[in-house]
């Protein structure tokens, strides 16, 4: 599990591929003390297993799954990924709680830069939009953000970041047409799905027609 708290942006030292699995090997810095094979640890949100560590150099295998419905298959040698390591229960959660598995993927539609903010638009697959709400949360490329617009009809959210977020993650360098990571929250959508399913179930439609009729229930 993971906050949403990008920890640092690292480079990617290696991409090798084979097929249907893509091996990358990132410079995590600080961040690979005490890190062990079989950890996870959240790669542009994407929640990967480690393969190997060699000092600070840290190997994760991306699947053809994740290749596809991530930005891990669009990495070369020197891009730069946000890194999270997953956090410990009684830590303090200072995003949102996030599981590492992408919903899919959104692109950048306008880029809004002025002194101290930057305003990011993204197109969001209609599918994913019923999730996306006005000040809830979301995750891009494994950032914790708050959601500061959302226009249904263009299938659009906007999210406005201040200068650390900037400093900080990939959302910083991204321009129009940049392919970014999405997972969506959790308990939104657990709670648009349980009530969907209510409300297209026949019992369901029956107890609201005798409560309409004023029919005992």
């Amino acid at each position: 599990m993971f906050t949403g708290i990008t920890q640092a942006l690292c480079t990617v030292e290696e991409v090798r591929d084979e097929v249907a699995l893509r091996h990358i090997t990132l410079d995590l810095g600080p961040l690979a003390e005490k890190l062990t094979t079989g950890a996870s640890v959240a790669v542009n949100g994407t929640c990967l297993t480690v393969t190997e560590v060699n000092a600070e150099k840290v190997s994760f295998d991306v699947i053809k799954e994740s290749l596809e419905t991530t930005n891990l298959g669009d990495l070369r040698v020197g891009s730069r990924v946000n890194i999270e390591r997953s956090f410990k229960f009684g830590e303090e959660v200072g995003g949102h709680v996030l599981s590492g598995h992408i919903s899919g993927l959104v692109r950048v539609a306008q880029v809004e830069d002025s002194e101290n903010e930057r305003n990011i638009c993204f197109r969001v697959p209609r599918r994913w939009m019923k999730y996306l709400l006005h000040k809830g949360f979301v995750a891009l490329d494994g950032a914790s953000l708050t959601i500061a617009k959302v226009d249904f009809e263009a299938a659009t959210i906007t999210v406005n970041l201040i200068p650390e977020t900037i400093k900080r993650t990939t959302l910083g360098d991204v321009t129009e047409g940049d392919s970014v990571n999405l997972e969506v929250d959790s308990q939104t959508q657990a709670v648009v799905d349980t009530v969907e399913r209510m409300m297209e179930s026949p019992d369901w439609q029956k107890r609201v027609e005798r409560g309409s009729s004023g029919a005992d229930s």
